[in-house]
């Protein structure tokens, strides 16, 4: 019997890219040292979807690692309102990991990123084209330390709000329980 070929490593499991905020600094820390530039992005990330897959994926070719900071639960809701998130932050971060385009994900409390992006130092901040320059959380910080903000290109009408609107027609006209 011919001896089997050496196994390829198969991609990261996703679970093991959620990172604590001292486990993304030590990550982030590392990749320094190994001369890679590190963007943040973040967000609630609600329903994954299209804008945000492609944004990700911009976000990413801007340096060698992507983290992306995602809004905790009671986080989203004073941000979106009650009823929100449809998906608590613990899948929202793991459905994110398992994207090829991220490194890894932090859940983060508060209303804004601002500590973690104190505490990380990215290279580059990168948010939605939907957020005006000036209403970038972090970007004087990042700025402050040499580092960039890049407002990232939108995919127009592509939006949380409207697929949940629009799940809610469907299920309002097709009645509880039934399928179409």
């Amino acid at each position: 019997m011919p001896p089997r070929p050496p196994r390829r490593p198969g991609p990261r499991p996703a679970r093991g890219k959620l990172l604590s905020r001292a486990a993304a600094a030590g990550a982030v820390a590392r990749a320094r040292r190994r001369g890679e530039r590190v963007v943040f992005t973040n967000g609630c990330f609600n329903l994954l979807h299209l804008g945000h897959v492609r944004s990700l994926e911009a976000a990413r070719r801007l340096g060698d690692r992507l983290l992306v900071g995602v809004n905790g639960d009671a986080s989203v809701e004073r941000l979106k309102g009650p009823g929100r998130p449809v998906v608590p932050a613990r899948e929202r971060a793991e459905v994110l990991a398992a994207l090829a385009c991220v490194d890894w994900v932090v859940v983060f409390p508060e209303s804004t990123p601002l500590a973690l992006i104190e505490r990380l130092r990215p290279d580059v901040l990168a948010k939605g084209g939907d957020w005006a320059r000036r209403g970038i959380v972090g970007r004087e910080q990042v700025e402050g330390w040499g580092g960039r903000v890049v407002r990232l290109r939108e995919v127009p009408g592509v939006r949380t709000t409207r697929i949940l609107e629009r799940a809610a027609r469907l299920a309002g006209r097709n009645g509880p329980g039934r399928r179409r």
